[in-house]
């Protein structure tokens, strides 16, 4: 894939466990999903500037508003309005105001271009049949030394097996990449 060739691998990072999007589900998410890993590998500390892409209601995009601060940016990404309006009720509640809640499109996130640090796929990718135009996107979006972490379940049961298979299977191999 030629998109791809514009990136470096630099880990990665495999999350066993199963996606949950209600808010009622994130404390037990919280005891398996190795967030604290994923944010030092990834160096995303005090004014990082970070896309969650898949935001659903905003499990990831919340635990990253909190750990960029007032000097940092989220960009909390869906193509669904539902899932942005409970994102939007949490950020209030939380009176969180360092995220932008962005309505994207299949085929683009609509990011801004040459602003970003991370780029975050968790539990996404998969869905994603526009993949190649999307990756195109997003390393737009990616500062020089921009990282892309794209983060997925592993099931044994499809390691081997065809994309659409693990697509099916809501899993996919998972890499960081990070732009030259």
């Amino acid at each position: 894939m030629k998109t791809l060739k514009n990136f470096l691998v630099v880990f990665l990072l495999p999350i066993i466990g199963h996606s949950q999007y209600s808010q009622n589900d994130w404390k037990e998410r919280d005891t398996w999903m190795p967030l604290e890993t994923l944010f030092e590998l990834a160096e995303i500390g005090e004014g990082t500037k970070v896309a969650d892409i898949g935001c659903h209601e905003g499990y990831l995009s919340i635990h990253l508003a909190n750990t960029v601060g007032a000097e940092g940016q989220v960009y909390a990404v869906d193509v669904r309005d539902d899932r942005l309006d409970r994102l939007k009720q949490h950020l209030k509640s939380r009176d969180l105001n360092n995220v932008s809640v962005i309505l994207g499109d299949y085929d683009n996130p609509k990011l801004p271009k040459d602003t970003l640090d991370v780029v975050i796929i968790m539990d996404t990718y998969h869905e994603m049949t526009d993949y190649e135009v999307i990756l195109e996107h997003v390393h737009k979006s990616l500062k020089p030394g921009g990282k892309l972490i794209i983060l997925e379940k592993l099931k044994d049961r499809v390691k081997n097996s065809t994309r659409r298979e693990q697509t099916n299977a809501h899993t996919l191999v998972l890499n960081m990449l990070k732009k030259k």
